[in-house]
């Protein structure tokens, strides 16, 4: 088959019976499900994920990823970015690579939100970090700024981990300035939060290091994929090593065929004379992961990218129109606060509830009419078997809270007029 037939064929099954949008809402009607979230395909994605399967040079982290690598470091104003097989590989690489960029000793703590998704904790357990949890404030839902400052006498102190709440920060001017009064480093688990901003900048402006996920559910998505993401090369050169088996070479691209490599000098006594000329892309000087992504998913990327600021765009309209239905006919229910320099990119609408008998049935009521609902993930992680052995759960009681009282529903940029309709139908029966 040549490349012209090729493409023609991909175009076909690209197109053939494919709607415009996946999940596709344009015939929706009472009874479907209403999905809180989910990937905003259309043909486009499909077509650059066939390209690649069948033009591609490489089926795994190949010249696709490089470019959607490239196109997101310059879309999000950052020097470099780095793709990774899932949001939660994101985090453990981007946490490897900077205890061994800052020098992070076994048993140095990191400040933390004891409520969130258990993947902004394990990676600091998972590398001889402590988490230091600071319970949320009920009104923003965010960890408590003040109680920061309780935490932060002692030098074993290194990090404060910021997961905002379903795409709404906390307040990142204090924040900075506490890492910086402080000389300690500000990080960013950006997974809900793409897009977002604080001050008119996008607040992964403010951290030295971030993550970002492309789960389905998520702003943009390729099926699974993360993102490591810092202006420090040298915390991206060892991203890139703990996500690629702990080798040394960092060759990519093109240089990955070069003979003398990205570094000129791949083949030399890189082991000492002893055992002579060794290939430096079987140099191993980390204990790492095989954590890379499939080319098709940097090609779907690509594709994501160009609809973002739509996305985006639909996403807070979508938020706006959502919450006000709720606000107007559920009582007994409030929304989390944002500050005034904060401009949400929303990952979904969280819903704060005067009462644990009001959150389990307005969850039961939406349900049964297939509306989808979340729990505000984990609440407190360490009511948790898995995580209930770091601290006593009880000292946190808006974590508590945030299990028995808050959930949160979609407001992802396929809802469209017909969803909204049914919504509001919906809503006007509840008692």
């Amino acid at each position: 088959m040549d490349q012209i037939e090729r493409n023609r064929l991909i175009k076909q099954l690209a197109t053939e019976n494919i709607p415009r949008y996946i999940p596709d809402y344009r015939d929706f009607k009472a009874g479907d499900q209403v999905l809180y979230s989910g990937p905003f395909w259309d043909h486009e994605e499909l077509e650059l994920a066939m390209q690649s399967l069948l033009s591609g040079k490489w089926l795994s982290n190949g010249e696709y990823t490089a470019r959607f690598q490239n196109a997101f470091a310059k879309k999000f104003n950052v020097k470099e970015a780095h793709f990774v097989n899932s949001g939660s590989s994101a985090n453990l690489v981007m946490i490897s690579a900077l205890k061994k960029r800052l020098g992070w000793k076994d048993g140095d703590k990191i400040i933390v939100s004891p409520v969130g998704f258990p993947t902004t904790i394990a990676p600091l357990i998972q590398n001889g970090l402590v988490p230091v949890f600071v319970d949320i404030e009920m009104e923003t839902l965010n960890f408590d700024v003040d109680q920061i400052l309780e935490y932060l006498d002692t030098n074993t102190v290194v990090g404060i981990f910021v997961s905002p709440v379903l795409g709404n920060p906390p307040d990142l001017d204090r924040l900075k300035k506490i890492c910086e009064f402080y000389k300690i480093t500000l990080i960013g688990d950006n997974c809900d939060s793409l897009g977002s901003r604080w001050n008119d900048k996008l607040i992964t402006d403010y951290y030295y290091a971030w993550s970002c996920s492309f789960y389905p559910a998520h702003h943009i998505s390729t099926g699974e994929g993360g993102m490591v993401c810092s202006n420090d090369p040298q915390v991206m050169i060892n991203a890139r090593s703990f996500s690629w088996w702990g080798r040394d070479c960092y060759c990519v691209g093109s240089a990955n065929m070069l003979a003398c490599g990205t570094c000129g000098n791949r083949f030399a006594e890189h082991l000492g004379s002893e055992f002579g000329i060794i290939d430096h892309k079987y140099i191993f000087t980390n204990i790492g992961y095989n954590l890379k992504p499939l080319d098709l998913q940097g090609a779907i990327g690509l594709a994501q990218l160009k609809k973002f600021d739509d996305m985006e765009k639909m996403r807070r309209e979508n938020y706006i129109k959502f919450s006000s239905l709720l606000n107007q006919y559920i009582p007994g229910i409030d929304f989390a606060w944002k500050n005034e320099e904060s401009d949400p990119s929303w990952f979904g609408v969280p819903i704060i509830c005067s009462t644990q008998e009001l959150k389990n049935k307005l969850v039961s009521f939406l349900e049964k009419n297939k509306i989808q609902t979340r729990n505000y993930f984990a609440g407190n992680l360490l009511v948790h078997p898995a995580y209930k052995h770091l601290d006593d759960y009880r000292k946190y009681p808006n974590a508590n809270a945030a299990l028995t009282h808050v959930f949160f529903v979609g407001c992802p940029p396929m809802y469209n007029d017909k969803i909204f309709e049914y919504i509001e139908e919906v809503l006007k029966t509840w008692k």
